[in-house]
């Protein structure tokens, strides 16, 4: 691959939300639009991921195959020749690396993840697996095989970005040979982005922690399947605060910037820009009703732009860059088995 890979992938074992379209899917389609001819993608379904937690196994390969209709509705271009969609599963290669990176990982940077934390204190400990603590790990085979230079993550994944890069370079200067290449550092990552920071959509009804089905929010987590007018009062209702006072500032005002951010990004304005237009106001009610408004269309247009998504076209390219993507893997991972000592040198 000579030109530099941006890397992208979302969970396929649960439906999507507006803050994972808002954080993740959106950005992908502005790089895509942005570096079309400059930037191969590589924007994949890590379906082995979604094992890691508790999910309802006859649904993961359907669901898989109706969020790749998500990215194609939101307007990712399939048939770009720069661009490559996948399923983490059906390239063997990621299982293979991550056992090889596995024995690289040391056992006290793993356990310090705070997602793992996180999330095993929601699950509680009978339900926390081996594969949730061992997540990291894979995550940076999936970045690795393919040596991605760049990989638009939100902020909660940024310490796992950085176990990324120093297995690249812990593995590099073992062997002495750039086996892998080393992505930027979050930071860099943000600014290649094109933002000043990375969009982190919150709860509507506890803007303190981010929008989230799996933690039991239906009434601060917008759908996209929601019906429009039922995501639009879920808006009305969105937590705010006393202050009486319009402001930016997440620490003071988590409700009300959470619907700042979430105008700025569904109306692609820039964010400064909307909060100029709003700052210093004291009508909550009348930011919710444009807010709210925003979000009806945003699904309204969504919702029937999915209707003519051709589910048959997405498999016959899945099964064409699969083909593809299984060799570019592969070579990847006979580099590395040669120099652990699994395969003869050449």
């Amino acid at each position: 691959m000579s030109k530099e890979v941006i890397l992208t992938g979302i969970r396929s074992n649960s439906e999507l939300h507006l803050g994972n379209y808002l954080g993740a899917i959106l950005p992908v389609i502005h790089l895509q639009n942005k570096h079309a001819g400059d930037y191969q993608f590589n924007m994949f379904i890590p379906d082995l991921h979604s094992l890691t937690t508790p999910i309802n196994h006859d649904n993961l390969f359907q669901q898989t195959v109706d969020n790749l209709k998500i990215f194609v509705a939101a307007g990712l271009n399939i048939d770009n020749p720069d661009s490559y969609i996948y399923r983490q599963s059906y390239i063997p290669a990621h299982s293979e690396l991550t056992w090889i990176l596995d024995c690289f990982t040391h056992f006290g940077e793993a356990s310090r993840m705070i997602q793992f934390k996180e999330k095993s204190k929601q699950l509680g400990d009978e339900a926390v697996s081996v594969g949730l603590f061992n997540y990291p790990v894979l995550m940076a085979a999936d970045i690795l095989l393919y040596g991605a230079n760049w990989v638009p993550v939100g902020e909660d994944q940024r310490q796992h970005l950085e176990l990324v890069r120093n297995l690249a370079v812990r593995i590099n200067n073992k062997f002495q040979k750039p086996l892998f290449v080393v992505p930027g550092e979050w930071s860099e990552q943000v600014k290649f982005m094109g933002q000043d920071q990375a969009a982190r959509i919150r709860s509507l009804r506890n803007p303190e922690v981010k929008m989230s089905k799996s933690i039991g929010d239906p009434a601060g987590t917008i759908m996209l399947s929601d019906n429009p007018d039922e995501a639009s009062k879920k808006v009305m209702a969105a937590t705010t605060d006393s202050q009486a006072k319009i402001n930016f500032d997440f620490k003071s005002q988590p409700g009300i910037s959470n619907l700042l951010q979430m105008l700025a990004l569904l109306t692609d304005r820039l964010q400064q820009d909307v909060n100029g237009e709003w700052e210093g106001r004291t009508g909550y009610g009348e930011l919710k009703g444009v807010v709210a408004a925003a979000v009806k269309d945003f699904l309204v247009n969504l919702q029937a732009r999915l209707t003519e998504v051709s589910a048959d076209h997405i498999m016959e390219v899945l099964a064409k860059d699969e083909e593809y993507i299984s060799g570019v893997a592969n070579k990847k991972l006979l580099a590395v088995q040669e120099a652990v000592g699994l395969r003869p040198a050449v």
